[in-house]
């Protein structure tokens, strides 16, 4: 069954820290051709449109696409500190492979 992404309790709330210092956007995740596995992930702040899926917890928003939706059905994205650094990450389902940074996968 398709479902629409899930955002992780951990995920709103670095995002509230964040846009404590940037009100009025939501964290956008979009889906584009490109890198060295052949899609890659886009991920900023940015204001939400009228075809966009909005998922809310805490206050928060998190907003994809129409586009980037079905790249991201089932899929979860967190948000991971580790001794390299700290990072919103997406766990998806739906990707076959993933480069080793985690921002470029297949399908």
């Amino acid at each position: 069954m398709n479902l629409p992404p899930k955002v992780t309790d951990r995920a709103f709330s670095r995002l509230a820290e964040i846009r404590a210092h940037d009100q009025g956007k939501a964290l956008r995740i979009a889906v584009d051709g490109g890198g060295c596995s052949g899609f890659q992930y886009d991920i900023a702040l940015d204001e939400p449109r009228g075809d966009d899926l909005v998922l809310e917890g805490q206050g928060e928003k998190v907003v994809i696409d129409a586009v980037s939706l079905p790249f991201l059905e089932n899929a979860v994205i967190d948000f991971s500190e580790e001794l390299i650094g700290a990072r919103f990450v997406i766990e998806n389902p739906n990707a076959s492979s993933s480069c080793g940074c985690g921002t470029s996968f297949s399908i």
